[in-house]
C-alpha cells in the first residue's frame, strides 16, 4: 500500500522542485513500505535520519528559490518547512523510545503533513516564481 502519491496539483512548475517532491514522495513510500514489512528498527532509524536530510535540503532549496524571486509567503512558508522538520526531529525520538506506537505516528503526521503543505503552501508557489524550468 502507498502512503503517498504524486498528484498534478502538487506541482510548483520549477522542474527542480518538483523533481524533488516526487523523490520526497518516493522515500516515505520506501519507509512506508519498510514499515509494513520489517520490524528492524535500525533500519527505519536509517531511514527516518535519511528522511530528515533529504527533506532539509529540499527546503533549502525552496527556501532559496522562493527568496531569489521575493515571494511574498516566504516567511510562512519557510516557517511551515522549521515546523515539519521539528516534528520529524520528535518523531525520531519517539520511534526511538517506543517502536511499535512510533511507526502508527509517523504513519500518520507525515503522510497528512506532506498532502496538506503540497496542497496549500506549495500550491500557492505555482506560476508565482519566475525562475528558469531546469
Amino acid at each position: 500500500m502507498t502512503l503517498l502519491t504524486w498528484k498534478p496539483e502538487y506541482s510548483v512548475g520549477i522542474e527542480s522542485v518538483d523533481f524533488e517532491h516526487r523523490e520526497m514522495i518516493d522515500l516515505l513510500n520506501k519507509i512506508h513500505e519498510e514499515m509494513q514489512s520489517s520490524k528492524d528498527a535500525d533500519s527505519i532509524e536509517q531511514f527516518l535520519g535519511d528522511i530528515h536530510a533529504t527533506i532539509s535540503a529540499h527546503f533549502a532549496l525552496e527556501e532559496r528559490v522562493m527568496q531569489r524571486a521575493s515571494y511574498p509567503e516566504y516567511e510562512d512558508h519557510k516557517n511551515d518547512h522549521e515546523e515539519l522538520l521539528d516534528q520529524i526531529r520528535d518523531l525520531m525520538d519517539v520511534y526511538s523510545l517506543d517502536p511499535v506506537s512510533g511507526l502508527s505516528v509517523l504513519q500518520q503526521q507525515l503522510s497528512s503533513w506532506f498532502a496538506s503543505h503540497f496542497s496549500t503552501f506549495d500550491a500557492r508557489l505555482h506560476g508565482q516564481l519566475d525562475m528558469p524550468h531546469h
